[in-house]
């Protein structure tokens, strides 16, 4: 079977979408069922022999095509094109025997295919022309980030002349998910300290106000429960809210007033006011006073016990059986910093970070951690840019470089606890990464 039999026509100079033009009709045959209690039977049979025509986006029972059977809701099932009406050698064993019995006829078909049958790869292939190899080694935008009902692309030059065809096609069909389609226009650079991109929307409404609900939260790192984490460029709380339902004590932080304002809704609209606390400053002063900062702070909270009451469950009298008291330490185990353009320079602020907390010498600093206690110096955590290459030695070897460079202290891949991860691709010669790993004792000890 010719693929091309069911790919949708071309257009090449297209620039507004015409859906009507994505019609076309494809000769095939059908499997007439004379009785609607065989259809079901029959449907599994046909699978087996693999001569139903299994499709995306292709319905494989059909009305029957003669109009006065399809108006008494007789059906048929749509065959693929290799099984000819007319020759029965194309034909299975299976069909030839239901065909014999009386089960069913095997007739001729029009298939009749609109741009509903069609997927969102199909259609711009349709319109966009094909890659020159030797100028282009992209392929047509594909993937896409969602946030809400906002999809957001970043698209390559040579598509621009076709962004709002892909916008509306992309929400065509993503009709239950996506309702605004929005492209990056420029890099968000280390200039843009609030890390808002500029933005032009391809489809839809220019509406960015979106809810996110992560009810099975996934964590990017392995944090504790009772843990202590300094989220320095916390954003609207991607990090901190999940971390917060766990249960481990966060400091959030964000410069960006608008995201400040939105990580404080967040934190009471997902009820973590006990373990999330928001701030709104600098990143650099927020990790230099963060160490002085949390040893000052005398935090807990008591875990109750949850039950679930019904009319014939009533809860008992009294108030609810405290379970255990979490009391928030007084050092960080985790820092993120997830600003990729820009986050490896913050590095440096964490040079001296317990040599400077007032009144406390860098000899008592030293007996807040191991060996004097069994508490460790923080895990770093930093979202930065690095070459996309195959070559990933290489590329960690690079990773460690910057970061040695910033810390004024080596780290290499194989320093103990040091973890590098690809966490995706952002364009053809470029990846993000987040490299992991503890703070050096001569790093956090140093003094001036």
């Amino acid at each position: 079977m010719a693929a091309d039999m069911f790919a949708p026509p071309v257009n090449r100079a297209m620039k507004v979408l015409d859906r009507s033009f994505f019609t076309k009709t494809v000769p095939t045959s059908v499997a007439r069922i004379f009785s609607p209690k065989d259809i079901s039977r029959c449907r599994k049979a046909l699978d087996r022999s693999r001569e139903t025509l299994i499709r995306p986006r292709i319905q494989p029972v059909q009305l029957d095509p003669d109009p006065e059977r399809a108006r008494d809701g007789l059906k048929c099932l749509v065959l693929r094109p290799e099984v000819l009406p007319h020759d029965r050698s194309t034909w299975s064993p299976t069909l030839q025997e239901l065909e014999r019995d009386g089960t069913l006829g095997v007739v001729p078909f029009e298939l009749k295919l609109d741009y509903s049958n069609f997927s969102y790869l199909e259609i711009m292939e349709a319109i966009v022309p094909p890659p020159d190899r030797e100028e282009h080694e992209d392929e047509i935008p594909t993937g896409f980030t969602r946030a809400g009902h906002v999809a957001h692309l970043n698209l390559r030059e040579r598509y621009f002349p076709y962004k709002h065809l892909i916008g509306t096609v992309l929400a065509d069909k993503n009709p239950t998910d996506v309702r605004t389609v929005i492209n990056k226009v420029e890099h968000l650079g280390e200039e843009n300290k609030f890390r808002v991109f500029p933005y032009e929307v391809l489809y839809g409404p220019d509406d960015l106000n979106v809810t996110l609900k992560e009810q099975d939260c996934t964590f990017r790192f392995d944090w504790a429960k009772g843990e202590v984490v300094c989220d320095v460029m916390a954003g609207v709380g991607p990090f901190a809210m999940p971390a917060g339902k766990k249960k481990c004590f966060v400091y959030a932080n964000d410069l960006n007033p608008d995201s400040y304002s939105a990580l404080v809704d967040n934190i009471w609209l997902n009820k973590v006011g006990d373990y999330v606390k928001s701030f709104n400053t600098d990143g650099h002063e927020f990790i230099r006073k963060s160490a002085a900062d949390l040893l000052k702070v005398d935090h807990k909270t008591d875990i109750f016990e949850k039950r679930k009451y019904s009319r014939s469950n009533p809860p008992p009298p009294g108030p609810p059986k405290l379970l255990k008291t979490l009391v928030q330490p007084k050092t960080f185990q985790h820092y993120v910093m997830n600003l990729p353009a820009s986050a490896v320079t913050f590095l440096s602020d964490f040079i001296g970070l317990y040599a400077r907390i007032p009144k406390l010498p860098v000899s008592e600093a030293r007996k807040l951690f191991a060996p004097h206690t069994e508490t460790k110096l923080p895990m770093i955590h930093v979202y930065c840019f690095g070459t996309k290459t195959d070559d990933q030695d290489a590329a960690e070897k690079e990773l460690c470089g910057v970061v040695s460079g910033y810390l004024e202290s080596t780290i290499t891949p194989q320093t103990p606890d040091t973890h590098i991860k690809n966490v995706r691709e952002v364009s053809q010669n470029r990846n993000m990464y987040c490299v992991s790993f503890r703070l050096p004792e001569e790093v956090a000890f140093r003094e001036s």
